[in-house]
């Protein structure tokens, strides 16, 4: 599966986020990667800050361009307001939950143990990474992968993170999917209204 495997640090510092968890690299330097880095840089077009914001969303959530542009076609066909929907589908995305629920520290992270067959969707493995869940999927570890220490530190690391959209289940050390989530209860720094304008082009 192609996924972005490029320097992480870099990337965070071009948009000023930690968006891939916590930097140092961004606290240390708060300003962009490069030789011109800390110098004054040209204000940017309208279409730049609209594309930046798509890069953005796009290194957040782990998704290609293809993947993304599908995603953005999917939510513009629903009922709605296009960028929260577009939001939405990309929260409901089967890694993204697993990152929410703490099974995982990173998206990255849960990207893997879908991959590898660590991770149920009621009951039955599921290897996809992009698969779409729905109101009252139930998320658990696997009986057999419930030992593995990456999870378990993850879990006792994360437990203080809850979202109103999910519900644990520690003792079985798995999670329901409740709803999609509202805007407001999205964590993320993304000004959605610019993609859509972006792609409306």
């Amino acid at each position: 599966m192609a996924r972005y495997r490029g320097p992480k640090s870099k990337v965070a510092r071009k948009f000023n986020d930690p968006i891939f968890g916590p930097s140092k690299a961004v606290q240390k330097k708060p300003y962009g990667p490069g030789q011109h880095g800390r110098g004054r840089r040209k204000k940017k077009s309208e279409y730049a800050i609209q594309l930046n914001e798509k890069q953005k969303a796009k290194y957040t959530y782990g998704v290609l361009e293809r993947q993304f542009a599908n995603l953005f076609q999917k939510a513009s066909r629903k009922s709605g307001i296009t960028g929260e929907v577009l939001l939405q589908l990309l929260e409901s995305r089967l890694d993204n939950v697993v990152f929410r629920l703490g099974i995982s520290p990173t998206r990255s992270g849960a990207r893997q143990l879908v991959l590898h067959k660590h991770i149920l969707v009621n009951g039955d493995v599921v290897n996809i990474a992009s698969f779409t869940l729905k109101s009252g999927d139930i998320i658990s570890v696997r009986e057999k992968s419930k030992s593995l220490e990456v999870i378990i530190n993850s879990l006792t690391s994360n437990r203080s993170q809850k979202y109103p959209w999910l519900e644990w289940d520690d003792s079985e050390k798995s999670g329901r999917f409740m709803q999609l989530p509202e805007r407001e209860e999205i964590p993320e720094n993304i000004q959605e209204q610019l993609i859509v304008e972006l792609y409306s082009k």
